[in-house]
């Protein structure tokens, strides 16, 4: 293990390390590690811009879509909640393929079919394959986004809520760029299908930044080798699902609120320009919001930004719930703001309760699972009432009454009690 624990140990083993070798083999030493380090921070963004634009480019799409297949705002809510269901079905098996395969090849083999599913669905000729290919999208976010959180704390244990931060602000700035330029592209290319297609290119890059940054990290055992060893989904803790809890009611808020805001306000009068500058003031802020928790969350008890996050979506929902089109570019954001915290502390917290990367993917893909299992009730649920009520009255209730569930959920998600953050994250230093 000595070899390969030098690219994971903290500040003061490196130093001690380097001092028994000469000051060129130190330097060498310390290179390594900075472009070790450069190479996963640069992977990070690079990927995760890559796993939000297959749905959220749907959302600007919706009419198009609907007015070539004949869709219900049902079926039309299916393209969104497909894939997040999916995101939650394949978090759950993603453990088992890095013990069977390796992380490397997990990832590799995810990306790949997230990048050819999208382009594929560009080519769709029917509604049963415009399905089939949105489902391939859900499966590759699901695997690559489950395994997100055990690298990192491989990697750098002492930089989670910094990294999970800018990884959730890189998902943002994913679904802030194809919010704000799928219609566009659309337009200028002729349709949907270009709309749609032309996403698979960040598929590409996201699989280019994944082989540099393992060239990089060649020497951990991590990327390339299965883990024989078997860590079992937290099912019987406590604390695991009051987390999946938290993460399924904000899943359900993102993903219902991002799907539906368009029509939602389009119902409301405004034109379609002003529609796509406003869902991409909703996605910008949550972008913004995902690095709050990794600035100023430095105790372990992340509790009253936890609650803070959650009571600024619930009264800006119920605003937006009793009058849409009151302030609609000032309640968007501020919705997205404390949805966006909400997102990374959701990310985080599993890696605060847990002592190694092993158990980290673990408890990740428990509530991944949930959380984006149940995060594809809210385009569907949305879509559903809509249709029955012929207006937004109601499906905005809907996402009020899980604002308030998120917020009572706040009190609950104390840190453990019997370790220290410090010793939770050297424990999957030691992995």
């Amino acid at each position: 293990m000595s070899a390969n624990a030098t690219t994971c140990s903290p500040p003061g083993n490196l130093t001690r390390n380097a001092a028994s070798h000469s000051p060129a083999q130190a330097a060498s030493q310390q290179s390594n590690t900075s472009v070790s380090f450069a190479a996963t921070l640069a992977c990070i963004v690079l990927i995760a811009i890559d796993l939000r634009p297959g749905i959220v480019s749907i959302g600007p799409l919706l009419p198009q879509l609907r007015a070539e297949f004949g869709l219900s705002n049902l079926q039309a809510s299916l393209l969104t909640a497909i894939p997040t269901l999916f995101m939650g079905l394949l978090a759950l098996p993603s453990p088992w393929l890095v013990r069977r395969f390796g992380l490397n090849r997990v990832f590799l083999g995810a990306l790949s079919v997230l990048t050819i599913a999208t382009a594929a669905r560009a080519f769709a000729p029917t509604w049963a394959l415009l399905l089939l290919t949105t489902a391939g999208v859900g499966a590759g976010i699901a695997i690559t986004g489950a395994l997100i959180g055990g690298f990192v704390k491989t990697v750098s244990p002492n930089r989670m809520a910094l990294l999970m931060g800018v990884y959730a602000m890189s998902l943002g700035l994913g679904s802030t760029l194809a919010a704000g330029t799928t219609n566009p592209i659309a337009e200028i290319g002729g349709g949907w299908r270009v709309g749609s297609g032309i996403w698979a290119i960040l598929g590409v890059v996201s699989i280019i930044a994944w082989c540099i940054m393992a060239r990089a990290q060649q020497t951990g055992p991590h990327l390339t080798k299965p883990h024989p060893q078997r860590t079992p989904l937290p099912v019987n803790h406590r604390k695991a699902w009051l987390l999946a809890l938290y993460f399924a009611s904000n899943n359900i808020l993102f993903y219902g609120f991002l799907s539906w805001l368009v029509p939602l306000y389009r119902e409301t009068g405004m034109n379609t320009s002003a529609a796509g500058i406003l869902l991409a003031s909703f996605t910008t802020a949550f972008m913004l919001a995902n690095l709050v928790p990794g600035i100023l969350s430095r105790k372990k008890d992340r509790r009253f930004m936890i609650a803070g996050s959650a009571a600024i979506t619930f009264a800006g929902l119920a605003v937006v719930a009793q009058a849409p089109a009151f302030l609609p570019f000032i309640l968007v954001p501020v919705i997205a703001f404390g949805i966006g915290n909400s997102f990374t502390l959701g990310m985080t917290l599993p890696l605060d309760n847990t002592r190694t990367a092993h158990e980290a993917n673990a408890w990740n893909a428990f509530i991944l699972g949930i959380g984006y299992g149940a995060g594809a009730l809210g385009p569907l649920a949305m879509g559903a009432l809509r249709d029955i009520t012929g207006g937004f009255h109601a499906p905005m209730l809907f996402l009020v009454a899980f604002g308030l569930f998120k917020l009572a959920l706040s009190p609950f998600l104390h840190p453990p009690a019997s370790r220290d953050i410090t010793g939770t994250e050297n424990s999957g230093q030691a992995t």
